[in-house]
């Protein structure tokens, strides 16, 4: 998710539009556990402006069915399609060391073990079979996705904004 992290923000969601004719809306979750998006609230829109109280109404298809504050109307609900939302980077909770939140990957540089520079997290992306790390290479306009698991990235060193990568043969 690029310009997930913005001012000390975190994204955890989205409007994805409304839902029926009473101001409710579609909120898709960016969270681990999707009905945990609830728990940070208030959240605000990107530019930090206008807070929304939450309350989840239910799950819908691809997300949820929620109230936000001061929305009471369709057309102010389809007014917000499209909007992030966001909350306070430290309001999330901790996280076990083998995990990682994907905006603390963004920007990190990646080696090989060997100890050459393979390039630079661009961001981390997950189609439904496993998160995949894009990685600007350097020296390229291009990206490539490798796979973020334990064996092809066995070291993530977030004081040192470093990742080593041990890549199968023929990725790179």
């Amino acid at each position: 998710m690029p310009d997930d992290l913005i001012n000390g923000m975190i994204c955890v969601g989205a409007i994805s539009g409304s839902f029926g004719v009473r101001g409710e809306v579609r909120i898709k979750s960016f969270c681990a556990i999707p009905e945990d998006i609830a728990t940070y609230s208030p959240l605000s829109s990107e530019d930090g402006a206008t807070p929304y109280s939450i309350t989840l109404s239910g799950p819908i298809k691809h997300g949820f069915c929620a109230r936000l504050s001061g929305v009471t109307t369709k057309e102010q609900a389809d007014a917000l399609s499209g909007t992030r939302l966001y909350t306070e980077r430290a309001r999330l909770p901790s996280l076990p060391d083998d995990e990682y939140y994907y905006t603390d990957l963004a920007g990190l540089d990646v080696f090989d073990t060997g100890g050459t520079q393979i390039g630079q997290v661009k961001a981390v992306q997950n189609h439904g079979a496993g998160d995949l790390l894009e990685v600007q290479t350097i020296n390229s306009s291009g990206t490539v996705l490798i796979p973020f698991t334990q064996i092809v990235v066995p070291t993530v060193d977030l004081k040192s904004r470093r990742i080593i990568i041990d890549p199968p043969d023929g990725l790179l």
